[in-house]
């Protein structure tokens, strides 16, 4: 018998996939434990304590709610982001399944990747948020402003982009977002033009490997700008990034338009990063973001609670290259007078509720 040394995490399945694990020689292999292996193990910096952002109470709420929703909708994984707009502070992040960490078993299976910074999605309908976000910027168009005879379907190529309900013929800017509107999206993305769509996504990093102090990240795939292109990412498909990054930009488009790194350090040394939109559109986007879920006709409106005030955008995304695992989120921001916080959710693979 030898004897060795070995940790103990209080928490054990809340922040297994943040945490990560250590070997039997105590060499970080996965998370933070990774990451800083080289920090944790400096003498010099043993009365250092390395300070993460993260929150256990709120933590444990999250957990908890969306391992009840996964069961009530038999959804075979799912997933949570909150984040702080301002800074990037990240005060939860979950992934289910998750895993006990005070058990050393090799995760090998799939399903227990780290679906926020790992996982790469094309987002859907998420992405008509930067659509618009881009069409307000470049003062192409204003919110009231009214597009006529918006047909039912638009031919690309061999494609057909069809909406998934029938709207009214004549859409505002502020209701192709508020009713979810593929074809209202592609006209909004044929007046934006190629390049500036390109530049937004070069300036954001959305196809870019996230930026987070954790080994276990997702590269999104390079986006090839052939036919069609252009209008399949104005809603959302033919784009992949991580709900990492989506969270982030999210964050970036509605706290005045500063560009923010998301992170799970305290105390670090904070970045001046890009203006990506201006402040007015920042205000302007954030109005029609609470209308999508303070509306009737919004398509999250069963995320309207009083006090809160909501606002945010409902998406149908898909693992790249398997259409069959199927997702659906939810990114939402709060309050929407002075927003703090986003916060992204995911199920994957639901199923109605019967119940």
């Amino acid at each position: 018998f030898e004897p060795f040394q070995a940790r103990m995490y209080t928490h054990g399945n809340l922040f297994s996939h943040i945490i990560g694990q250590v070997d039997y020689d105590n060499y970080g292999v996965s998370g933070v434990e990774k990451y800083f292996d080289r920090e944790l193990k400096n003498k010099n910096l043993k009365d250092v304590p390395l300070k993460l952002t993260l929150d256990s109470n709120i933590q444990y709420i999250i957990n908890k709610e969306l391992s009840d929703s996964t069961q009530i909708f038999q959804a075979s994984g799912a997933g949570a982001l909150l984040m702080d707009v301002n800074n990037g502070d990240i005060l939860s992040l979950v992934s289910l399944p998750n895993f006990n960490i005070n058990q050393r078993a090799t995760i090998k299976d799939k399903n227990y990747i780290n679906k926020i910074t790992k996982g790469v999605y094309e987002l859907g309908s998420i992405f008509k948020t930067f659509t618009l976000a881009l069409a307000l910027d470049n003062q192409i168009v204003e919110s009231d402003t009214i597009f006529k005879n918006i047909p039912k379907s638009i031919n690309c190529s061999i494609h057909k982009i069809t909406d998934m309900k029938d709207h009214p013929k004549d859409l505002s800017v502020e209701e192709i977002l508020i009713r979810s509107s593929n074809v209202g999206s592609v006209l909004l993305a044929k007046k934006i033009g190629e390049d500036r769509y390109k530049n937004f996504i070069r300036r954001t990093n959305l196809t870019k490997n996230p930026i987070i102090e954790l080994e276990e990240k997702g590269i999104p795939h390079q986006i090839k700008w052939n036919k069609c292109k252009l209008e399949t990412i104005s809603f959302g498909h033919g784009i992949t990034t991580t709900p990492l990054q989506a969270t982030a930009l999210y964050a970036s488009l509605v706290n005045g338009g500063k560009l923010i790194e998301p992170s799970i350090i305290k105390e670090r040394k904070k970045k001046n990063l890009d203006q990506i939109v201006s402040d007015e559109t920042s205000k302007k986007l954030t109005k029609i973001l609470r209308k999508v879920v303070s509306s009737e006709t919004g398509t999250a409106s069963l995320a309207d609670k009083n006090g809160y005030y909501v606002g945010g955008k409902t998406g149908t995304a898909e693992s790249y290259g398997n259409n069959k695992n199927r997702i659906n989120t939810f990114i939402s921001i709060f309050p929407t007078y002075k927003p703090n916080y986003a916060l992204f959710v995911m199920l994957e693979n639901p199923k109605i509720n019967k119940n």
